[in-house]
């Protein structure tokens, strides 16, 4: 059952693969072997450094100044005048106001119809066409539509990745495609096809319709204008203001004068130093040149079962031993590329190598 869900997979694999650009693809391919552009990770190296922290430096110290307090009387407010408004006076008044201009308006009497019987012939003057259908033989032969040939192509996911993003680790195999026939099927006249006209038989009907009697009218009526009534307020007297006179404010109030100014005076600073180790990125990682993976196809059963157990006896758990990459094998897998500098996120031949199974 396992077997047949791998088949499956990498049947619907090959089925979403689409042709690689001409300008990035491996050189030297082999007809039947896979490639994929395989993630390298960075790598580090851990330096120790004296640093100077803070520079050295100089201070001034603040002496503050000796105070004494007095007292003396201010103006807490000058004098000054506001000026008191003095609202406005109204009185209500009604009166009456047009709402709606007088006007007219057009009364329509509707036009009285009468109904009225004939018969007539619906077929006069039409005809029918009879056709003679055209006589055909059939005829068969084979056209080749496309050359023998071979192509790149890659799949939307990979299922022996390892990366969580299938995008990272594209795989593409180089495939040879056989020419393409089509049996072309085609049809001949051996006699054209014809027409002739034949007149249609009477066909009587008796139509009963309106017709106008009396037609329809108009008159024109009068609308009176409308009036309402209104009630709104009117001005007796405008609003005013009166000037007020307001006295200055006085306070007592205590403050500090400076007896001895203050001064300064100037304290030097050692610099400060510290010992920092940090990591440094000697070699830059990310995806290399194409390498050559394990084809999907070549992925079977026995082979991923060896995978699991050299990765075991590596000390890299791979979860039971049961013939499938889940997530325990992906990630002791990937681990392990790792820690041995290999190409990360897919089933590579330096892997296969490195773990000692045959490729």
């Amino acid at each position: 059952m396992k077997k047949q869900l791998f088949l499956s997979a990498a049947f619907t694999l090959l089925a979403g693969f689409t042709v690689y650009a001409q300008d990035d693809l491996p050189s030297n391919a082999v007809p039947g072997k896979c490639y994929a552009k395989c993630f390298m990770a960075d790598q580090f190296e851990t330096r120790t450094e004296q640093l100077k922290v803070k520079e050295e430096a100089k201070r001034l110290e603040n002496i503050p100044a000796v105070y004494e307090t007095t007292t003396e009387q201010i103006i807490g407010k000058e004098a000054s005048k506001r000026f008191e408004p003095i609202p406005a006076v109204y009185e209500t008044v009604t009166e009456q106001m047009l709402s709606k201009e007088a006007s007219t308006r057009l009364e329509t009497t509707p036009a009285v119809y009468e109904t009225v019987s004939e018969t007539v012939n619906l077929n006069e003057g039409k005809t029918r066409t009879i056709v003679t259908p055209a006589v055909y033989e059939t005829k068969t032969e084979q056209v080749k539509i496309s050359d023998a040939t071979t192509k790149w192509v890659k799949g939307k996911k990979d299922p022996n990745c390892l990366s969580a993003n299938p995008d990272d680790c594209q795989v593409t195999c180089l495939v040879e495609v056989p020419a393409q026939y089509q049996t072309v099927t085609k049809q001949e006249v051996a006699s054209a096809a014809s027409t002739r006209e034949v007149p249609l038989e009477p066909d009587y009907k008796t139509i009963t319709r309106q017709i106008v009697k009396i037609p329809a009218s108009t008159r024109e009526i009068s609308i009176p204008a409308e009036y309402k009534t209104v009630t709104r307020q009117v001005l007796r007297s405008p609003a005013s203001t009166r000037e007020i006179s307001i006295p200055a404010e006085y306070k007592t109030i205590t403050k500090k004068a400076v007896k001895i100014p203050e001064s300064t005076r100037e304290i030097s600073i050692p610099a400060e130093y510290k010992t920092v180790t940090k990591t440094v990125l000697v070699k830059k990682g990310g995806y290399a040149d194409w390498r050559e993976v394990v084809c999907t196809s070549k992925m079977t059963t026995e082979k991923i079962i060896a995978i699991q157990r050299a990765l075991k006896s590596a000390g890299y758990d791979p979860g039971p031993i049961d013939d499938v990459i889940g997530p325990r094998t992906r990630q002791a897998l990937e681990s392990y590329q790792k820690d041995k500098g290999l190409p990360i996120g897919n089933i590579n031949r330096e892997t296969m190598q490195s773990l000692g199974i045959d490729y």
